[in-house]
């Protein structure tokens, strides 16, 4: 995990101070505002970043750094890593001796994948539910140990190293391939089974809960637990590639460039003002609409997508101008905030700048 500063305006009032642990803020000054160019990585996007505006940090990690999110609240849920466009299927067997085959129906992608498989977590961030597209796409982990299923899963594509067109992404890179993967509860943790498909060993590791943040995250790869986002009261925004779903007539699973998901399950809420840049400037706090945050309490894509065009044909993606967002952090800071570019100035995407000031 890296932590870099905001990029700031001459105009800021204050400057706050920021430990050199990545997840333990110093005392700080709350940032009055900041235009900030997030390290998403350029058009490959592999970094995911989380910004925190009251504590004007900015941490990113590589989005191939992990597999898994183990919840650490009162439920056990266990979530996917949707920025490679990860999916899993329950199967009918709890012996992970058994060997399993790949099932090419297991992934994210429109036309192939209907929502209702459930092979993909829901994108509101909301982890309760019972499959078939709502809640986590791996069940409550069950205290009964026999009710926990072995699950087959897609890991997605690592992250791409192709250059593509100027104004173009290029996210995903090889196929990842498969693994069997098992979890159970130990006490008031994890535990994770996995191995190859043919396997008839599995490794198995446990996995603890920290109440300071939403997840623990784990790769298989390096079999250990990986930092990835700061404590749940340290960031209020993460720029993201993201499997979300898309109503072409039924809902689907589709991987999204340029995605923007707030931390609902840190207490940070948001919505979206259509407008034009001079109410922007007029904005005040006087202005906020208090109901207006409900919906972000249970959908973290309020930002999502819709701060740029998608393109077509014949366009490439742009920003859209005719709106902006207010937020409220856990703390109960409020904020304005708008996307000014996702270009830099050769045109290559992954680039964005966003502005925002406290609304006092």
């Amino acid at each position: 995990m890296k932590k870099t500063f905001l990029f700031l305006t001459a105009a800021l009032l204050t400057l706050a101070s920021c430990s050199s642990d990545d997840n333990t803020p110093a005392e700080e000054t709350v940032s009055s505002g900041a235009k900030v160019k997030p390290s998403v990585g350029g058009p490959n996007q592999p970094n995911q970043v989380y910004l925190d505006f009251s504590g004007q940090s900015s941490t990113f990690i590589n989005r191939g750094s992990w597999d898994f999110g183990f919840s650490t609240g009162s439920d056990f849920r266990v979530v996917i890593n949707g920025s490679l466009k990860m999916a899993v299927k329950k199967l009918e067997t709890t012996d992970m001796t058994l060997t399993q085959t790949a099932d090419t129906d297991v992934s994210v992608g429109a036309g192939t994948s209907p929502a209702s498989n459930g092979y993909c977590d829901n994108p509101t961030g909301v982890l309760a539910g019972g499959g078939a597209g709502i809640g986590t796409a791996i069940a409550e982990v069950s205290a009964t140990d026999a009710d926990n299923k072995v699950y087959l899963v897609n890991l997605g594509f690592a992250v791409s190293t192709a250059t593509p067109a100027v104004g173009s992404v290029s996210i995903d890179g090889d196929a990842r391939g498969w693994k069997k993967v098992r979890i159970l509860r130990s006490g008031n943790g994890y535990k994770i089974q996995y191995a190859d498909l043919n396997s008839a060993t599995y490794q198995e590791k446990t996995i603890s809960k920290d109440a300071e943040f939403n997840f623990t995250f784990f790769s298989m790869a390096s079999g250990a637990t990986v930092a990835v986002e700061p404590k749940k009261a340290n960031w209020d925004v993460c720029f993201t590639t993201f499997t979300n779903y898309l109503n072409m007539g039924t809902e689907v699973t589709y991987g999204y460039s340029d995605f923007i998901v707030s931390n609902r399950k840190g207490g940070t809420k948001v919505y979206q003002v259509l407008t034009s840049a001079s109410t922007y400037e007029s904005f005040v706090k006087a202005s906020v609409v208090e109901t207006s945050f409900d919906a972000s309490a249970t959908d973290q894509r309020k930002i999502g997508s819709n701060w740029r065009n998608g393109g077509g044909p014949n366009s490439l993606p742009s920003i859209r101008d005719d709106r902006f967002y207010v937020l409220k952090d856990a703390a109960g800071n409020y904020y304005k905030l708008r996307f000014l570019t996702m270009t830099n100035e050769a045109g290559v995407r992954g680039n964005p700048t966003v502005e925002y000031a406290i609304l006092k």
